[in-house]
């Protein structure tokens, strides 16, 4: 019992680390976009707006030099504002999303992050601020809060996480109607609500309970209903449903609704071949698989053809271990390992090894699997997977952890 419990505080600390940094940066940026709208003159807001759109879209489908070059653009045209450095900051975190974990990224981000919370607070100071100048400061101090985490500080980065949520419910109180500021708040609802132990108490001291059901509540109105956060929204539920909740079906529609949006995106065609598998759908997985090798086939560059014909092994990688043949697994993630393309694709390096670590793990060779786990640690671009190693260097995963299929 006492190992369980260890397990089940290590995944959440896990997946609230990965929120702060991963879910609502774009929940805060779309919804500031929607706030500025109203606020902007007309001729202005609809050539402002449609850039920060066209630079979203970019970023989902993974195009972050471009992205990048629309909100540079944005601080241009309004340096005095937050949104273009906040949108700048997006394009980071993204690339840091996608593996690109580098020293030098994460400097970034946090430069960017931090402008971001400088310029907001001088609106706020100077009482020139409105709506969206609350939801980039909240959403930069959830950026802040998750560097915090990453180092430990589980104290400072609660402070921040509390200020978060003030500036994202004062941003509520003056715009009530709006649906997008509900995914922001149903996320801190749904995760506080699944943390246990000290760090219960630090939501009772600092935060607030938290409600599952009404965590998942608002972010389903946010994706029902949110004029700029809803692929966000989805996204998010993805995540919960398919790693938190098991509830795989109700991952599975929303993987197809925007695996069929971002079709440059391997991501969500991925995670919807791994909600096929969790509902032993095998032959829709296999058209999954087939899917991601037919993009492979018709990239125009090597880079592409690599990028998908690894996202199709690292699926199939998945079925072997979810059939228990980690044998099989290993050899598959031994072929992904040796087409390597640390400057283009650092997370399927990562990733690969971390799940070998995994298979080791999970036929008991806890010492072997360390070492795995260790090498991501001291590898210079973890590609993100160093958060999951240090889990699993505290404590060995079960047989159905749910990151099998991450």
């Amino acid at each position: 019992m006492k190992r369980h419990v260890q397990l089940k505080t290590s995944l959440y600390k896990f997946c609230f680390s990965c929120i702060l940094a991963c879910f609502l940066p774009l929940t805060w940026c779309q919804t500031v976009q929607g706030l500025e709208k109203a606020r902007s003159p007309k001729g202005r807001e609809q050539q402002v707006n449609k850039a920060i759109v066209k630079g979203i879209d970019l970023l989902y489908n993974e195009k972050f030099d471009k992205a990048e070059q629309i909100f540079q653009k944005v601080i241009t045209d309004s340096p005095e504002k937050p949104e273009g450095y906040f949108y700048l900051a997006m394009v980071t975190w993204s690339r840091l999303a996608s593996g690109f974990w580098s020293p030098s990224a994460v400097r970034e981000y946090k430069e960017r992050i931090e402008r971001t919370i400088q310029v907001a607070k001088d609106r706020i100071e100077n009482n020139v601020a409105g709506c969206s100048d609350y939801l980039y400061l909240g959403g930069a101090l959830g950026f802040m809060g998750r560097f915090e985490l990453m180092k430990g500080k589980w104290l400072s980065s609660y402070f921040l996480a509390r200020d978060a949520i003030n500036a994202l419910k004062t941003c509520h109180k003056l715009d009530p109607n709006n649906k997008d500021v509900l995914l922001g708040l149903g996320t801190f609802d749904y995760y506080t609500a699944k943390l246990s132990g000290f760090l219960k108490f630090l939501t009772y001291l600092l935060i607030h309970q938290g409600d599952i059901e009404e965590g998942l509540r608002k972010i389903n109105i946010a994706a029902r209903e949110a004029v700029y956060s809803s692929t966000e929204a989805k996204s998010m539920l993805i995540h919960i449903y398919l790693f938190m909740e098991k509830e795989y079906q109700k991952a599975l529609s929303l993987t197809e609704d925007l695996a069929n949006r971002y079709t440059e995106n391997p991501r969500y065609k991925f995670l919807q071949g791994v909600c096929y598998l969790r509902l032993g759908m095998e032959e829709h997985y296999k058209k999954c698989v087939l899917y991601l090798r037919e993009k492979s086939l018709l990239s125009h560059s090597v880079y592409e053809a690599g990028r998908w014909a690894k996202r199709s092994i690292y699926l199939e990688t998945v079925h072997a271990f979810l059939l228990g043949d980690y044998g099989a697994a290993r050899s598959k993630l031994e072929v992904i390992l040796k087409g390597a393309d640390p400057g283009n694709d650092p997370a399927m390096i990562a990733w690969p090894i971390i799940k070998l670590g995994l298979s080791y793990d999970l036929e008991g060779d806890r010492e072997k699997a360390k070492k795995y786990y260790t090498q991501i640690i001291n590898m210079e671009n973890g590609a993100g997977a160093q958060f999951l190693a240090q889990k699993y260097l505290d404590s060995s995963p079960e047989k159905d952890d749910p990151f099998i299929g991450f």
